[in-house]
């Protein structure tokens, strides 16, 4: 399994129109192959910082999906909302366990 954990930032006066990005991507990632999560969610005490979960099921897979047209756009849409402070990293992870 793929696992990829970051953040990034969204000026708060952007998130209304980030959020409509966002959920397009979101909603298109979710039916690609070997997408087994795909997730933002806004911090509930910094407003604007949105924090990014993802898992897949190889790296082929998660090299395919950066590829794809809807990220092309989300990418393009991003930049214009004044996306900043971006960090993003991805882990090879073995079977995990119920916590």
């Amino acid at each position: 399994m793929i696992v990829v954990i970051g953040q990034f930032r969204l000026p708060p006066g952007a998130m209304t129109a980030g959020r409509i990005a966002m959920t397009k991507v979101i909603e298109a990632t979710r039916r690609e192959d070997g997408c087994v999560q795909y997730n933002y969610a806004e911090d509930m005490i910094d407003p604007g910082l949105i924090r990014v979960s993802e898992i897949w099921e190889s790296e082929a897979q998660l090299s395919a999906h950066l590829q794809t047209p809807h990220m092309a756009v989300w990418q393009k849409e991003r930049a214009a909302l004044g996306l900043s402070e971006r960090d993003i990293t991805v882990f090879t992870a073995g079977p995990g366990k119920p916590l």
